[in-house]
């Protein structure tokens, strides 16, 4: 009976280490006969075959690949291009309207309901990788590199640091400083953001987020468009406060990122350390002079108009950041500054369905060439800068040997028809993420 019972034991370790063996066997995908956007270059290759094993590009030769236990999909001549990149997204945020935010039925649980589906969406939207820019990301997180949710890869910020009155500063009339009255916010009590004044609070909030794992920090230096208590204009933080949080992140072996629209307040970041400057769009050339010299980032947007229907506060403190958009553009370009591109959709669902769509807008000031390396190369180079703390080993945003397998097979040439993009529905035939194909709809 021992033995019967001992050759069980045996037998079934001897099954589980079959399992895993199969499980270690790697996957091989081949693009046959595609041509490739590399991520860089402004032309396509000629006709090549792309040998995908793992999570890595192994192969690309204008010959015939052989090899075992290799799925072939057939490129016909379509476009390979890398995974599309948007380095500012807000995943909760951006899922969830206001009304539901404040509404007092808001729970964790339907957060990831929302921002669970539109990770899924954005995914086969071809945006392989996000930046969030702030907010309770963390989860969210966690369930797509777990494989429980279907979603881009995130580099997080995790909640949004701001000085009382801030940019971040959430809070609705009824509720008191947490710093007199003893109670967090309502939005602090769901990791969107962290209010937090003086060196020490900042500190403290810098180093809870890297203690769950962001790989940036998100600042708020300066005033926002859809903030209830701080006009645009206005400086936030001082230089100690945010040089505190500079030097938190760096010991780290990371960054800091800001929200800030205005010179005065780019240019203080920027003294402090600063490495990438979100928006930006009433920023003069002086300080843009300044960013290049010292090699800062400017990620930004091209927003679209305000709408009747929207809040007619916040139409008014729109209009210098509207206007300064179409001169950000061709000066930073002029400038050759280092430039991203991103969304930052807020508040509003529906808009998550153009975010392919929003890229066309860059056209009035970018070749096609330029606009598919600002979204796939460029955003990835801007990602990197996380260093160590960055979640995904490995280079991105291009097609070459040895990089992350993060694809889409286009059908057709998007350097000549850049509106491919924006109709990932019909003519993203393929979208593979990881070596993994989450989208295949020539089977």
């Amino acid at each position: 009976m021992a033995n019967s019972n001992l050759l069980r034991v045996f037998f079934c370790l001897f099954l589980a280490f079959q399992a895993q063996a199969q499980e270690a066997v790697t996957t091989k995908i081949l693009f046959e006969k595609v041509k490739v956007f590399d991520g860089k270059s402004k032309i396509l290759t000629g006709p090549v075959n792309v040998l995908i094993e793992g999570k890595f590009i192994k192969i690309i030769s204008p010959t015939a690949i052989q090899d075992q236990g290799i799925l072939v999909i057939k490129g016909e001549g379509r476009t390979l291009i890398p995974g599309l990149i948007d380095p500012h997204v807000h995943m909760a945020f951006g899922a969830l309207t206001m009304r539901e935010m404040m509404s007092p039925m808001l729970s964790e649980g339907l957060i990831m309901e929302k921002v669970g589906g539109g990770a899924e969406k954005m995914l086969l939207r071809g945006f392989t990788s996000v930046r969030d820019a702030g907010g309770p990301i963390f989860p969210l997180k966690m369930g797509i590199d777990g494989g429980k949710i279907q979603g881009p890869r995130i580099w997080p910020s995790g909640a949004t640091i701001s000085q009382t009155a801030g940019h971040g500063d959430f809070r609705t009339p009824d509720e008191k400083s947490r710093r007199f009255f003893g109670e967090p916010s309502r939005a602090e009590r769901f990791n969107a953001t962290f209010i937090a004044d003086g060196q020490d609070e900042v500190l403290t909030a810098v180093r809870e987020n890297l203690r769950f794992g962001a790989s940036q920090i998100k600042l708020m230096a300066g005033g926002g468009t859809s903030s209830a208590y701080d006009p645009v204009d206005v400086t936030q933080y001082t230089f100690d406060e945010m040089r505190a949080a500079v030097e938190a992140a760096e010991d780290w072996g990371t960054y800091v990122m800001v929200h800030a629209y205005t010179p005065r307040a780019v240019q203080r970041a920027i003294d402090a350390g600063v490495k990438c400057i979100e928006h930006g769009q009433m920023l003069d050339e002086k300080t843009l002079k300044l960013m290049k010299r010292k090699g800062v980032w400017l990620s930004t947007q091209n927003l679209v108009e305000s709408t009747p229907d929207m809040d007619p506060q916040r139409v008014e403190k729109r209009k210098p950041v509207i206007e300064g958009q179409a001169k950000l553009w061709p000066m930073a370009k002029k400038m050759k500054l280092k430039i991203a591109w991103g969304t930052d959709f807020l508040f509003e669902p529906e808009l998550n369905e153009q975010q392919n769509a929003y890229i066309l807008r860059l056209q009035q000031w970018f070749t096609n060439a330029e606009i598919l390396k600002m979204v796939t190369h460029d955003n990835a180079e801007l990602l990197q800068l996380s260093g160590l703390r960055s979640p995904y080993p490995g280079k991105l945003g291009v097609v070459e040997i040895g990089a992350l397998a993060d694809l889409i097979l286009v059908d057709g040439n998007p350097l000549e028809d850049l509106s491919l993009i924006a109709n990932p529905k019909d003519k993203f035939l393929v979208i593979m993420k990881d070596g993994k194909v989450y989208k295949n709809i020539l089977d």
